[in-house]
């Protein structure tokens, strides 16, 4: 795999921008491999992502960063991330008690589907190191009392061990404790959950049996990113499928598990890819 850089942005909509910043690249003899753009007419916003080769690029790369800041993001009043493809992202994963979408996710990683590191997993529970044993990944437990009067101590030692293994997002795959405002805004739009249904409903314990009791004819699986408001933040992906009176609470449950897997490995692929731009609490996807 050629080293590339990723180059995702967003400014208000105006003439040339993406000839200005093709040119750029193509001056410096760096050979364009993607080039993903669309335009928010209701609020006058230009969203881009681009990939280019660097084999051949002109300028090193610890300095591409500067140089687009003070030619372009200036300009064009334009926010921008920079990747390169060879610079692996590092993912936590948090687990409690259910194993399905850790075993996905784990499975994936294994079979080489994802450019991704795995440091560590961390629980609230003993139930699933075995899980964690098998994949040869380390698996960290911090317990919380039903009074909550060690969260702060406990989170205080998951940042420690974030921080010591360099880990650049999160993923909670079914981790039923609720997420830290420190740790959020330490890894804004960078924390991935899965839910149980199209948000919002069906909130609360054993969301499947009030699905079945309401009798509902789909069910769905939502991923987003973590924000401090509780399962509002910024939508990644979306499935349903359907179901009738013959189901039971729980063949509920089995769908409803393989829908979850499903929406969470879509999301978490994007966010690997870099193809996901948020705005407004609400995200562009690249294809």
């Amino acid at each position: 795999m050629k080293p590339t850089a990723i180059l995702l942005l967003h400014c208000p909509d105006e003439q040339g921008i993406i000839s200005e910043v093709t040119k750029f690249i193509t001056d410096n003899h760096g050979n364009i491999v993607y080039l993903d753009q669309y335009v928010d007419r209701e609020d006058g916003m230009f969203f881009m992502r681009l990939e280019w080769e660097l084999e051949k690029f002109t300028i090193p790369r610890e300095k591409i960063e500067d140089i687009i800041s003070t030619l372009y993001a200036k300009r064009y009043n334009m926010e921008f991330n920079l990747y390169f493809n060879d610079d692996k992202p590092r993912m936590a994963i948090f687990v409690s008690k259910m194993s399905h979408c850790l075993y996905d996710l784990l499975a994936r990683y294994k079979a080489g589907e994802w450019n991704v590191e795995i440091p560590c997993i961390v629980s609230n529970h003993e139930d699933l190191r075995y899980v964690a044993e098998q994949f040869d990944i380390p698996y960290y437990i911090w317990s919380i009392k039903k009074d909550h009067s060690n969260k702060a101590e406990v989170e205080a030692a998951e940042m420690e061990l974030l921080k010591k293994e360099r880990v650049t997002f999160i993923v909670l795959a079914r981790y039923m404790q609720i997420i830290s405002d420190e740790i959020i805004n330490k890894y804004p739009n960078h924390i991935i959950n899965i839910h149980h249904s199209f948000l919002p409903a069906f909130v609360g314990a054993k969301p499947y049996h009030q699905a079945w009791e309401r009798g509902v004819k789909i069910i769905g699986a939502t991923s987003h990113y973590v924000t401090a408001e509780l399962d509002a933040g910024p939508i990644i992906d979306q499935d349903v499928t359907r179901i009738s009176h013959k189901d039971t609470p729980e063949s509920l449950v089995l769908k409803g598990k393989d829908l979850e897997k499903i929406v969470l490995s879509r999301a978490v692929t994007k966010h690997i890819e870099r193809k996901i731009l948020t705005f407004h609490n609400k995200t562009i996807i690249f294809s």
